[in-house]
């Protein structure tokens, strides 16, 4: 399979499955991984999503050269890709999503990447947008996410340059939350989901979306924004749940109620 889906714990693990293609993008991955999405946003026992490649070398290498480069880019204007939407354009995921990057995250596999909330690291990871030395510019969200999430002088050398920067580098710039050894990647995904998974999951949907559509928003407006999502979680089961916890010294048990 193109990709796998796994779930537990509230957890839903979303692998790109092509390890021989350095996790790159087909036509079937591109649909089977919109399904995924959709598949996780929809599953109420789903809290948190990870997004990961198989094999050690790459989470996704971008978009198949092969095959679906030259699907977007045959007569585009006059016969446009039926696109399947992603969370890079067109997909709404409510749920925070962890990208456990273990390799390559190159092209697409960036933008998969900066379509996640989370980012956790291996080592030997590395980051960039190559699309510039096809004579082309990122097509899934890369000109637009990287401006918003760091700092102008990054994001233009990310997107004009086509180079690579390595997982350090990508720390420093804000670029991923965490490195850890390629061996504990997955391990360290999983706990931070678990953290995730120990809080109010209608609260982090709410938290996610005062953030995203908040920060585009003049102030007063965003401030309005996060006054009503606080209020339509005041008087959830949740919220009375962790009242109640807090006061009596004890972990919550949340149930998205």
């Amino acid at each position: 399979m193109a990709l796998l889906y796994e779930t537990g714990d509230h957890i839903a693990t979303i692998t790109i499955n092509r390890p021989q293609a350095l996790n790159s993008i087909d036509l079937e991955t591109w649909r089977e991984f919109s399904e995924a999405c959709a598949r996780l946003e929809a599953d109420d026992d789903v809290w948190v999503g990870i997004v990961t490649g198989a094999g050690d070398r790459a989470f996704c290498a971008g978009a198949d050269l092969r095959e679906t480069i030259p699907a977007l880019i045959d007569d585009p204007r006059g016969n446009p890709c039926d696109e399947p939407p992603t969370i890079m354009r067109g997909q709404t995921v409510t749920k925070p999503l962890i990208a456990a990057v273990n390799g390559l995250a190159l092209g697409g596999g960036l933008e998969i990447a900066l379509a996640c909330d989370l980012r956790i690291a291996a080592e030997g990871a590395r980051f960039g947008s190559p699309e510039v030395n096809l004579g082309l510019i990122p097509g899934w969200g890369a000109t637009q996410r990287l401006p918003r999430q760091l700092p102008w002088a990054m994001a233009a050398r990310i997107a004009l340059t086509g180079d690579q920067l390595g997982a350090d580098e990508a720390l420093r710039a804000g670029l991923v939350n965490e490195v850890v050894p390629a061996d504990r990647l997955q391990a360290a995904a999983r706990q931070l989901a678990g953290k995730l998974c120990s809080r109010g999951p209608l609260a982090l949907r709410a938290a996610k979306r005062a953030m995203i559509e908040g920060v585009e928003l003049p102030l007063d407006e965003g401030l309005a924004l996060e006054h009503r999502l606080f209020d339509d979680l005041a008087y959830t089961e949740d919220a009375k749940e962790g009242v109640a916890a807090f006061q009596e010294r004890r972990a919550a048990a949340f149930r998205g109620r």
